[in-house]
């Protein structure tokens, strides 16, 4: 049963969501993880959202309600997967960059590699949605309603061992401080500044 209060703006919902737990079942088994990492995104207010020119059909899912899955695919490559948050309109978002794997290892390793050492699993938001078995097919799903991808709360998490700091591989608005990630935590990803990144007005 999840219990996080998604209907504010993402970077509040941010930190909230470190430790909780996403899950999808699927014909092949369940994959459980716990969120060690996220990244929180603006909408009309935010240079690197999805969302900042407007809505469109690839972003439309961000346009709320809350709680729902909003997938996209990155650089061609990899699936990413946002949690919707704040009030229905406002198209805010807060990105799942890494978790620590606490259900279905075998199954995320097959997903992931056999030589895929634990820590790194789900480290990376690709790797996240890989080793969920996430895909575009999961768009738009409602993760508070018991469908096949679901959050729920976790453990809580003290706010000693929450770090925050810049985003990571964005070229705009990239030093806002609205990545939010567990302190040592080795499923956490590494921190990249994009080369095209330049200087920009904090939020």
């Amino acid at each position: 049963m999840n219990v996080i209060d998604l209907a504010h703006p993402a970077e509040e919902v941010a930190p909230k969501l470190l430790g909780a737990i996403l899950t999808h079942e699927t014909p092949e088994g369940t994959v459980s993880v716990t969120i060690t990492e996220t990244e929180a995104y603006s909408g009309s207010a935010d240079p690197a959202s999805h969302a900042y020119r407007g809505r469109t059909p690839r972003n439309a899912v961000m346009f709320g309600p809350a709680g729902h899955l909003y997938v996209y695919r990155s650089h061609g490559l990899h699936w990413c997967a946002n949690v919707v948050t704040g009030a229905s309109g406002i198209a805010t978002a807060v990105l799942i960059r890494a978790g620590r794997v606490i259900e279905g290892e075998d199954l995320a390793r097959q997903r992931r590699g056999d030589k895929v050492e634990s820590p790194r699993l789900a480290r990376g938001p690709g790797n996240f949605c890989q080793a969920l078995g996430i895909t575009a097919e999961h768009n738009g799903t409602d993760l508070l309603t018991g469908a096949s991808v679901a959050l729920s709360e976790g453990e809580p998490v003290p706010a000693a061992l929450i770090r925050v700091g810049p985003r990571v591989g964005v070229s705009k608005a990239h030093d806002w401080q609205h990545r939010f990630y567990l302190a040592g935590d080795p499923t956490v990803s590494a921190y990249r500044l994009s080369p095209r990144a330049k200087p920009s007005a904090g939020a």
